[in-house]
């Protein structure tokens, strides 16, 4: 016996929709626009928050009993901890390298670098670091400040800081003004 194949005619009927679960989850889905902005209108995205994974509740909670641990190993043991770089017992690579030499890093200057253009912004004749903060040209009066050369001046002026480079002294100096090192 042959079978026979029934050709459907018209047309394909059109997937469904899936449709929430409840009324409440469904006004979650559709973002409803508030009529003024404010901080009691302020809400998270929906699905920016997510509940807590409750582990060790049973099988029925789908997180009971390893825990979402796995079986067996370092992980799965309580007190586990790894530090930075730890290589599963292997001998780190910090370890393994060699160690010689020395590094300067440690004791190198820096210095809140200041340019002689940034000067016309200010009026006073004598310029030091509690001065350059104040004008907000630097961060911190303590650190060490350093004059670097770029800009021109059009008036004598006292300058006070921790160094100076080559060309700022000269500029200043040209200009009928003092460059005075501060010891730090």
């Amino acid at each position: 016996m042959k079978k026979e194949t029934v050709k459907s005619k018209g047309k394909v009927p059109a997937r469904k929709q899936p449709v929430l679960k409840s009324k409440a989850a469904q006004k979650k889905k559709q973002a409803v626009q508030p009529r003024y902005a404010g901080l009691e209108n302020l809400r998270p995205p929906f699905g920016a928050h997510k509940k807590k994974k409750l582990l060790g509740r049973g099988s029925g909670s789908g997180h009971g009993k390893t825990s979402t641990r796995g079986v067996k190993g370092q992980t799965s043991r309580a007190g586990r901890d790894f530090y930075a770089g730890f290589e599963g017992g292997q001998t780190p690579l910090i370890r393994r390298i060699p160690k010689r030499g020395f590094s300067n890093i440690k004791f190198k200057k820096r210095y809140q670098a200041v340019n002689l253009k940034d000067f016309a912004r200010i009026e006073e004749d004598s310029i030091t670091p509690e001065l350059l903060e104040q004008a907000g040209i630097i961060r911190d009066k303590n650190a060490l400040t350093k004059i670097l050369g770029q800009g021109e001046l059009s008036r004598a002026l006292t300058v006070k800081a921790h160094a100076f480079s080559k060309k700022a002294q000269l500029l200043i100096e040209q200009a009928g003004g003092k460059a005075e090192v501060i010891d730090a």
